[in-house]
């Protein structure tokens, strides 16, 4: 089991570190090609905390295993919502400022209703997924408006650096990046096969299910981008990027993640599973909207601490069901 383990943890750091470099690439290309700021921070940087799930979500569906797909879809929103956020508000307390956060938030909890209606049929197939991909196209379309707008009216313009956590120089070579993304296009499949030739032995093994193991390890592993980013955010007093982050990450692990299985490997999934995880995931977004947006519109430490003992319960709870279920 060690080995097993300690071969799956390496294929999650290779996959965050080359998704890191790709988007390092991609932003480095956008910002030759003169493409703004705020467009840059929610298509490359924003979505691309997120491509360690879509990287593991398609390979699992592609090898016909929906469930792993769908587990690391549900359990990395959950793990930002309650794990990252609790992290971050631990390290120093968030204040939500934001214009273009205060409408974000909402759009998230309307994605999740969404989500939750269309899936739950138990059915996720090509009528499901085209209607996850187009919310999520919807909602980056209107967070982009939103971003525009709001700054226009503020008369304030985001430097790039502040809309990313890449120290971008002031003139990076076309040619650097090209080499970042080369080389993660081509560590991002050996990752990805690594990840899931290691999590079936873990099935097999100890009769662990698809949907568990993308709850649990597949879902932790591949939120490493969205803690990383807090944790530094939250050192350097820059809540707000932070939380947009997070909101923008939930959105895309919801439908372009979750989308994806439905395309490529159209199927039905463990509807009792399904069902305890999203309704915590609704539990999840309700108090983090609650704390964000509520009198004080501020994360403080003793709320970190509360999201974060929910997750450690939310895990167990989790982890003794399935224990007895088996």
């Amino acid at each position: 089991m060690l080995i097993t383990l300690s071969l799956l943890i390496f294929g999650l750091m290779l996959l965050v570190y080359a998704s890191d470099r790709l988007v390092y690439g991609a932003s480095v290309f956008a910002q030759s090609l003169k493409i703004p700021p705020a467009v840059i921070g929610i298509l490359i940087v924003g979505t691309g905390t997120s491509l360690p799930e879509l990287f593991v979500s398609a390979d699992a569906a592609v090898h016909n295993f929906p469930d792993i797909a769908i587990g690391t879809a549900i359990g990395s929103t959950l793990t930002n919502l309650l794990l990252i956020v609790g992290i971050g508000a631990m390290i120093y307390p968030m204040n939500i400022q934001s214009a273009v956060l205060k409408k974000e938030l909402p759009l998230m909890i309307i994605v999740i209703m969404l989500v939750g209606i269309i899936v739950s049929s138990g059915n996720l197939g090509l009528r499901e997924g085209t209607l996850l991909f187009f919310i999520g196209f919807a909602s980056i379309f209107l967070m982009i408006k939103t971003m525009h707008k709001t700054l226009a009216q503020e008369r304030h313009v985001l430097p790039l650096e502040t809309l990313t956590r890449f120290e971008l120089q002031t003139n990076p070579r076309n040619s650097v990046a090209l080499f970042w993304v080369v080389i993660a296009l081509l560590i991002i499949p050996v990752a990805t096969q690594m990840i899931l030739d290691n999590a079936f032995i873990l099935m097999q093994q100890y009769h662990l299910s698809g949907f568990f193991i993308g709850l649990t390890l597949l879902s932790i592993g591949t939120s490493l981008p969205e803690l990383a980013t807090t944790i530094v955010a939250a050192l350097r007093r820059e809540n707000e990027l932070a939380l947009g982050n997070i909101i923008g990450a939930n959105i895309f692990n919801l439908t372009f993640v979750l989308g994806m299985p439905a395309l490529l490997s159209p199927s039905t999934f463990n509807m009792h599973a399904f069902y305890f995880s999203f309704a915590v995931l609704g539990v999840a977004s309700l108090l983090f909207s609650l704390f964000s947006l509520g009198r004080k519109q501020r994360l403080n430490r003793g709320k970190g601490i509360f999201l974060l003992v929910c997750f450690i319960v939310y895990i167990t709870v989790l982890c003794v069901a399935h224990s007895l279920l088996t």
